[in-house]
């Protein structure tokens, strides 16, 4: 997966916005005003791509003790959060799956008001 991917996929999800709301240098994909996916630009460019994606807490431990490429969520409640680097030990099929966990966790937790605004909407 390379990053034009990885902001396309992210975007092509209903109701998906980007951001940059801590610096120029981390792209932030939110949901309803979560945030669901997080990735540094600079790591890209260095050759070191991971992602920041949100997990349930359980299944966050099970994915860390079985790949050596999915760590505590680097800056995030590492509770809640995987950093998976995307270092081709992880294929992308995986990735997206992870990606989409984590869009919907995050989805399902908005209020009903907003979930169905975004279920309605074009997108």
């Amino acid at each position: 997966m390379n990053i034009q991917q990885l902001y396309e996929y992210c975007l092509s999800k209903k109701g998906v916005t980007e951001h940059f709301p801590f610096n120029e240098d981390t792209l932030v994909f939110k949901v309803g005003g979560k945030m669901f996916c997080l990735t540094s630009l600079a790591k890209w460019e260095e050759g070191n791509p991971s992602v920041n994606l949100k997990c349930t807490p359980k299944l966050a431990i099970e994915l860390r003790e079985k790949y050596e490429a999915i760590l505590p969520g680097y800056h995030m409640n590492k509770k809640h959060w995987n950093t998976v680097l995307l270092n081709n030990e992880i294929p992308n099929k995986k990735v997206i799956h992870f990606i989409n966990h984590s869009y919907e966790l995050v989805f399902a937790s908005l209020p009903k008001k907003i979930r169905q605004e975004i279920e309605n909407s074009e997108n």
